[in-house]
């Protein structure tokens, strides 16, 4: 429990003091944030605010996890480091599209084409090395059966279907927090939220581990404290960096921090097996990708018409007339009681199996 909670507080210590330093560093510099012309124009006033803001929450997470072993002198997990690699791999493709919009002084970033590969890269070593490094048990990471709050039996599928059905889940995640990363504070907020949930649900599953106590409703998962190591870390590191990216930001995560935090949560959901209970739990981020399949969708179709005043659903109630603030803490809400009823479901699930 100890390198659990020095974790959580070491990387939150590591946003909190090293954002500070990074806006100074890129304010000097001059990288700020591009603004599209098609958005509220309220936004207009955070043209030039720092971006990459992201890199920050990477570098604490990552070193809070190596050090809160260190510290306690406990041995790394290869859940722990797969869920590692894809967060901080996601996040360097992130960071060059973030560096392309800077550099070339645009508002688009990598290509399409050069960024799917690159994502795609990341979430293939991760799914084949998630489905192939197994234990002394025979346990591996994940499992090609697709789960809710444990693997679905009659939905176990062939291997290299199993690696293709995580890869998709990825993308999904990581491109819906991506979407979600369009207000101060809003993204932040609500991956805090999530990762603190799956930092609850991990140490649930190791309280009712397989390996601890073999029982009827045991959790047969792989190195489920360690992955509440690195939920704690995430969490941390994103509500310490709200701090500066709270209304009004003083630095964005950039697709840097967004595609990061999008691949964390994702590998989580995979290696607790909870692949389908993360649309609950993420609730907000699944909301928010609705409403721009659904725009997208609807102007082709119609050849023009549109459901929302604009997509992501965020930018609808600006030009609604809602003040920022009050979209953000409104979706908070809706993202604190989506964690909720995931976790309610997930323990209830345990409950009525007794």
């Amino acid at each position: 429990m100890k390198n659990i909670l020095l974790a959580g507080g070491l990387s939150m210590l590591g946003t909190l003091v090293g954002t500070k330093w990074f806006i100074v560093f890129l304010a000097k510099r001059g990288y700020g944030q591009f603004i599209r012309d098609d958005g509220p124009q309220t936004h207009a006033a955070k043209k030039g605010t720092p971006t990459m803001g992201g890199a920050v929450i990477i570098l604490a997470v990552v070193l809070a996890y190596f050090l809160a072993h260190l510290l306690t002198w406990t041995h790394v997990t290869v859940s722990a480091l797969l869920v590692l690699w894809l967060f901080a791999g996601l996040g360097f493709i992130g960071f060059l599209d973030d560096w392309t919009k800077i550099s070339k002084q645009r508002s688009l970033g990598l290509r399409p084409k050069g960024k799917l590969i690159g994502q795609a890269f990341v979430a293939v070593t991760f799914g084949i090395g998630a489905m192939f490094f197994h234990d002394s048990h025979g346990v591996a990471p994940a499992s090609p059966a697709i789960s809710f709050l444990r693997d679905i039996s009659w939905l176990h599928l062939p291997l290299w279907l199993g690696v293709i059905w995580v890869i998709l889940l990825i993308a999904g995640a990581s491109n819906a927090v991506n979407l979600t990363d369009g207000l101060d504070g809003l993204a932040p907020g609500a991956a805090t939220m999530v990762f603190a949930a799956y930092t609850l649900l991990s140490l649930w599953q190791f309280n009712q581990w397989c390996s601890n106590e073999a029982t009827a409703r045991c959790y047969t998962v792989r190195d489920p404290h360690d992955l509440a190591v690195v939920a704690l870390a995430l969490t941390g590191a994103c509500f310490g960096f709200l701090w500066w990216n709270a209304k009004p930001a003083k630095i964005f995560l950039g697709d840097t921090g967004s595609l990061a935090i999008g691949g964390a949560v994702a590998g989580l959901a995979v290696l607790s097996r909870t692949e389908l209970l993360l649309a609950i739990i993420g609730g907000l981020f699944v909301i928010e990708t609705l409403s721009v399949m659904i725009q997208v969708s609807v102007f082709k179709v119609t050849h023009g018409k549109r459901v929302f005043k604009m997509a992501p659903l965020h930018h609808h109630f600006e030009l609604k007339g809602w003040a920022e603030i009050t979209v953000v803490i409104r979706f908070w809400i809706i993202c604190g009681l989506m964690v909720a009823i995931g976790l309610g479901i997930f323990y209830t699930e345990w409950v009525v199996g007794q």
